[in-house]
């Protein structure tokens, strides 16, 4: 028999939803992670644009090509992206918090069920 099947129901119920956490978390973390990647590409977009004058010519990547674009047009894009990025992560990172509270008091609550059932065996 292995250790599941030892376990009662309830216990291997946890651990199955504490896995399902571990992944969420792993998820939002990544996520999260990707968002501020590109945040940071945004602001140094922005830092670069914001270096030059109206005068120069300036391009987007639009798919595979690039286009001639306004300079501020382009900043304005930019900071509206930025702005979206911020938000996105901001919610990420309470999802992230949310989980990890989840995770832990799942976590406490398998370990105080695991003594409760070992010492009910002995």
């Amino acid at each position: 028999m292995s250790q599941n099947e030892q376990l009662p129901p309830q216990i291997q119920e946890d651990l199955v939803r504490l896995q399902q956490l571990q992944q969420t978390l792993q998820v939002v973390v990544t996520q999260k992670q990707q968002l501020e990647l590109e945040l940071t590409e945004t602001e140094k977009a922005l830092s670069e644009l914001d270096k030059i004058a109206d005068t120069v010519p300036v391009y987007k990547s639009v798919g595979s090509i690039l286009l001639r674009s306004e300079r501020q047009g382009l900043m304005n894009e930019l900071k509206e992206k930025k702005e979206l990025i911020n938000t996105r992560v901001t919610v990420l990172a309470k999802q992230e918090e949310r989980t990890r509270e989840r995770l832990k008091e799942l976590q406490d609550r398998v370990q105080q069920r695991l003594k409760t059932s070992g010492a009910s065996a002995d």
